[in-house]
């Protein structure tokens, strides 16, 4: 795990927790509640998904760039976003 994080490096760590807070603010907008929260999830679900997705053994990431990492971290905060969503029942 330690080679993953030093292999993505600090800058495209920050990126993910940007693109997760954006993605997240995003949500929160269009849902009309929680934009903070939302944020916050985001930019977890963002930084945590290339992390999960490395400990599952998908070495894709690894081979695919930061490109393919932020664009893998912007979809896992869409996705944790859409299901908290739905479990708080918010439309």
């Amino acid at each position: 795990m330690e080679s993953f994080l030093e292999g993505l490096g600090t800058i495209a760590f920050i990126l993910l927790a940007l693109i997760g807070l954006a993605v997240g603010a995003l949500a929160g907008a269009i849902s009309g509640r929680g934009k903070g929260l939302y944020a916050v999830i985001g930019a977890v679900a963002a930084v945590a998904t290339p992390f999960l997705l490395a400990a599952l053994g998908v070495t894709v990431l690894a081979a695919g760039g930061v490109l393919l990492v932020l664009v893998v971290g912007a979809a896992g905060a869409a996705i944790a976003l859409a299901i908290v969503g739905v479990v708080s029942g918010r439309k």
